[in-house]
Order: structure tokens, then sequence, then C-alpha cells
């Protein structure tokens, strides 16, 4: 049997709030080029295939806060679930200096496959349980746990630690934004490395058009390559977010 393309953890989690991993994992199934995209090992292990530690860092936050999490089992090089079906991004076939072999003739009938495959079910996951909250008369939150490299090629060094990203809503992104910055150690980023405003995305998608409090932090991926980072910031994250859904309330 083939493994399902959305991990679906802690569901019966008290806490009405959905944490999200995008690119939990650089997996390419095996009915995608035999389980292969045709680059080498060292290019898999980057960013480029998937956000280092952020699954761990989500996974932590959602035992936490007695939360559900939705992650994805596939390889954004797979196909890009942080991005809308219209997108040219979607499906890449050069990502930061790398050529992505298995995607170089991937044609329209190829993208349609690996959206009903990968893409679809895990947006359905997501609907499904923001849904059933909201049919019971709960607004739920979502925080979404995203790494960054240090440097892209060609370019200078990032210098955020951590990034916070927010759309229209400012409810959870500005408090996250007060209360780390007040740490003089932290460089943190207001829609950096990247705006959170993208109307093809998963926060937009899910949570802005719903009208639903969120957040997307985008770690350092150096800083949670490790279970020791991975902990560190999962301790920083956890209290000021906790306080921040009480005031949700």
């Amino acid at each position: 049997m083939s493994e399902p393309a959305v991990f679906a953890e802690n569901q019966e989690g008290a806490a009405p709030v959905l944490v999200l991993c995008d690119h939990a994992t650089n997996r390419v199934p095996p009915c995608v080029n035999g389980g292969s995209l045709g680059i080498c090992a060292a290019d898999m292990n980057r960013h480029i295939a998937f956000d280092i530690g952020a699954l761990a860092v989500a996974r932590l936050l959602a035992a936490t806060l007695d939360a559900p999490l939705l992650a994805t089992n596939f390889s954004r090089l797979v196909i890009d679930p942080n991005r809308g079906e219209d997108d040219p991004t979607l499906l890449m076939k050069l990502y930061d200096g790398t050529i992505i072999e298995g995607n170089r003739h991937a044609d329209a009938t190829e993208k349609q496959r690996r959206l009903d495959a990968f893409h679809r079910p895990y947006h359905n996951a997501i609907s499904a349980r923001l849904e059933a909250w909201l049919n019971a008369g709960i607004t739920p939150a979502v925080i979404s746990i995203h790494s960054f490299t240090p440097q892209l090629r060609g370019r200078g060094p990032r210098p955020w630690h951590i990034g916070v990203l927010w759309d229209e809503d400012r409810r959870m992104a500005q408090p996250l934004i007060e209360q780390l910055s007040e740490n003089p150690a932290l460089v943190v980023g207001s829609n950096e490395p990247y705006a959170g405003s993208y109307h093809g995305d998963t926060m937009y998608f899910h949570a802005t058009r719903r009208g639903l409090p969120q957040v997307l932090i985008e770690l350092r991926n150096d800083l949670i390559e490790t279970e020791a980072g991975q902990a560190q910031w999962a301790g920083v994250l956890a209290p000021v977010l906790s306080n921040i859904l009480k005031g949700l309330d």
C-alpha cells in the first residue's frame, strides 16, 4: 500500500488550533519517476527539497499546544503545496542553481496527476479540519511552520533568526513580533525573508479567505537542523504562542 500524501497527527488535540507544515519531508513517492527526481542526495537534503527541521518543530509545538497537526509526506519538488494550482513555481524545474531532472519534461498531464495525488489531498485535509470547527461554531487559529536557508546561491547572507509572515490579519503576527523582539539576541523579520501576502499560498487559501487568525513562522534552518535546536526553538515559541492564543478568546 502506498503511503498517504498527508501526515495527520494529534487529531484528538483539544485546542482549536491547526498546526501546519507545508514542506515537511524530502520524500519522493515511488509513483514519481520511480522515487527519484534525478538529482544527487546532497541536493535532496538541501532546502530546495524540504524545510529542514520544520516538521520536528511543528510536532513539538502541536504537542505542547495540544493541537492537531497536518503535514505533507512528499517533497516540495514533487509539487509545491504552498502554491496555488496556477502558480508557475508549482512544479519547479530549476531551483537555487539545481536543475530538477525529474521535472524537466513534466507536462500538463503529469502536473494534474501530481495535483490529484499530493497537492489536493493535503488541502482537502486542511479544509475538512477547519470546516469541522467552523460548523461547530468554533473559530480556529492556524499556525504554519517553515524554515529558510541562511543564504541563497549568489546572494547575501540573511540576517534573521526568525521571520514572522502575515497577510491582512495581524492578530497573531504583531504580538509575536513584539514579544520575540524583546530578546535583544534575536533578529526578527516582519514579512522576511518572504512576504506573507501571496494569494495562492496555503495561509491565504485556508486562513485569510476564512477570516481566521493566523501566523506563518519561518525559522533559519541552521538553527533547527539538530534535535537540540528544534527543542530550543519550540520552547521559545510555545509559551508566546500560547499566550497569544489565549488573548484571541
